[in-house]
């Protein structure tokens, strides 16, 4: 049996559905992220688990214990708020304590917790510190310090890394991922930032309009998106309306102005409309001969690692994006032509599409 279970958990403010049908089984151990846009229902999946609000129906058991209808205080979790919700007027040991002392552990029990807890997120030094003295990054792993040492069965992280800068943030997502591989809490984590759930979960949950529309493995996820939302939400991508036609073996999708487009074998029937959906960088620069579609380039973007491209072409407007080699980008307004492997394309059905 799955160690966390959702089972058809809604919530309701009068006829608008803020969750609906929310089905999700977590293994012991596993980081899931919820994914998505503002108001699609990923921050009332986290409040339902924690017990901050009362669900409409459904069921959630963890561990084989029914916690549909327990207060807070009775589910014994760990909860990290995007605000830290340190206390101010207490040290980095003082709040680590905390939760120890509310559950009237000896002192002798919590200075041991508390001082593995302190090393495990390398503030030990910092341990006589008040909040105010502290740096976004310090305060944050104070607050996963404090979340953690009461050894919670699950740890449930609400947009933990947004107040921190760009390149502070992309320190603390393996950081964090570092300090629950150690502890091997079961985690859940809500986030709108795309790249952080895809760099450090086991599985993503998108979410959109109070519903999961996919669970799946980061990198399956990527790679094939069942819907355009997801395709569109998780990365960036070239969305491009089509018909499947079979020949033989071969399978093709005819696209607008007629341009053909070999895909790899796909459950389409002959004549079904579909979306094609291409990712920016497997599309890339060749010669006449060899193109798919002739275009020319609108806009560039040096992005450091990246080079990334608008093209307009017959199809509309696409997006190439390729690795900075070094060497001299193409130039904004030069016609050139795109290609890209059968394999990469991925079909989705039509109503999909936004």
């Amino acid at each position: 049996m799955s160690f966390l279970i959702l089972e058809g958990v809604s919530k309701y403010y009068g006829d608008f559905g803020a969750l609906i049908d929310m089905n999700l089984r977590i293994e012991r151990g596993e980081f899931i992220s919820l994914l998505g846009p503002s108001g699609c229902g990923k921050t009332t999946t986290l409040q339902a688990i924690a017990g901050l609000i009362e669900v409409t129906r459904g069921r959630m058991q963890l561990d084989g214990r029914d916690i549909t209808h327990l207060p807070v205080n009775q589910r014994g979790l760990g909860i990290v708020f995007q605000s830290y919700a340190l206390f101010p007027h207490m040290t980095v040991a003082q709040n680590v304590s905390f939760g120890l002392e509310m559950r009237r552990m000896s002192k002798h029990v919590r200075d041991e917790r508390i001082a593995k807890m302190l090393k495990l997120v390398h503030l030990e030094m910092l341990a006589e510190r008040y909040p105010r003295e502290l740096s976004g990054g310090q305060r944050q792993r104070v607050a996963i310090a404090r979340a953690l040492v009461i050894e919670p069965p699950v740890l449930l992280l609400d947009e933990p890394l947004s107040n921190l800068d760009a390149k502070l943030r992309e320190e603390m997502q393996f950081e964090l991922r570092r300090i629950q591989r150690k502890v091997g809490t079961t985690t859940v984590m809500v986030t709108h930032d795309q790249a952080e759930a895809l760099s450090i979960s086991d599985r993503v949950v998108v979410m959109q309009a109070g519903r999961a529309t996919q669970v799946d493995a980061p990198y399956r996820l990527y790679e094939h998106p069942k819907t355009a939302f997801i395709s569109g939400f998780v990365g960036k991508t070239n969305l491009l309306p089509g018909r499947v036609a079979r020949q033989g073996g071969a399978c093709e999708v005819v696209l607008a102005q007629g341009q053909r487009l070999p895909v790899a074998a796909n459950e389409f029937a002959e004549g079904a409309e579909v979306t094609v959906c291409l990712r920016p960088e497997k599309l890339f620069f060749t010669t006449p001969q060899q193109g798919a579609l002739a275009g020319r380039i609108s806009e560039r973007f040096f992005l450091g690692s990246q080079w990334l491209y608008r093209i307009a072409t017959t199809l509309g407007e696409l997006e190439l994006s390729c690795p900075n080699d070094g060497s001299a980008p193409q130039s904004e307004q030069a016609e050139v032509h795109l290609a890209w492997a059968p394999d990469v394309a991925r079909l989705l059905a039509p109503q999909a599409t936004p």
